[in-house]
């Protein structure tokens, strides 16, 4: 209480990223499995990633890998798995892009709300920061935050849930596609809305109620 985000950086790359071994490329997410195999052993803790993950891949096992970027990435060429995934956008602000073997279509594995946005958090009764950050603010950005954070709140979410949201901002209208999972992908329950960026936060809460009509809470408390 008291604290809100008062500004938002421009976005950067929203879509989560495979990376191979010794900086293999993959053309497309064809190649990509051909390059894996039907088993391939993938390097990641995120519920959301293993969840969509698995109906890329069924045979695929999972398995946490710790440490910063650059240890992560020392144990994949390690052989410690066959294919990290991580944020397209930590890697590009860090200046790993050239590590990105294949970037993940959107529509194959949804990303984390608010993935590739930072934000800043400022006190509500400081009028004077307020205005000084909205300098800096990024407008469809922000858009996008607020339709992605009304998916969350309305599920009750937290950064362990196997939900991804992800909005397109255009000229005068938002785009969203959402997706709630089990953790072992096979149950999923998928929506799409689109409404005026004017009030970004009713599209987002209309694809959570889309959501949950499909069943969206009964998969969370399962």
């Amino acid at each position: 209480d008291g604290l809100a985000i008062a500004a938002v950086l421009p976005r950067e790359d929203a879509r989560d990223a495979v990376l191979l071994p010794n900086n293999e490329r993959a053309a497309d997410l064809d190649a990509l499995k051909r390059r894996l195999g039907p088993a391939p052993r993938f390097g990641t803790s995120s519920v959301r990633r293993v969840a969509q993950l698995t109906t890329l891949f069924p045979a695929a096992t999972f398995a946490p890998i710790r440490g910063n970027v650059d240890t992560r990435i020392r144990k994949l060429d390690s052989g410690a798995c066959d294919a990290a995934v991580l944020a397209s956008a930590g890697l590009k602000r860090l200046e790993l892009a050239a590590r990105i073997s294949l970037a993940l279509p959107i529509e194959s594995c949804i990303p984390a709300p608010g993935q590739g946005i930072v934000s800043i958090e400022a006190r509500n009764d400081r009028h004077d920061v307020g205005a000084a950050l909205h300098a800096i603010n990024d407008p469809d950005a922000m858009d996008a935050l607020i339709a992605e954070r009304a998916v969350v709140s309305a599920l009750g979410g937290s950064c362990q849930m196997p939900l991804g949201a992800h909005a397109r901002v255009g000229h005068d209208a938002v785009t969203m596609t959402g997706i709630v999972m089990s953790r072992d992908g096979r149950q999923a329950v998928r929506a799409e809305q689109r409404g005026s960026r004017k009030d970004s936060r009713a599209v987002g809460e209309a694809l959570a109620r889309d959501l949950i009509a499909q069943g969206a809470l009964q998969i969370l408390e399962a």
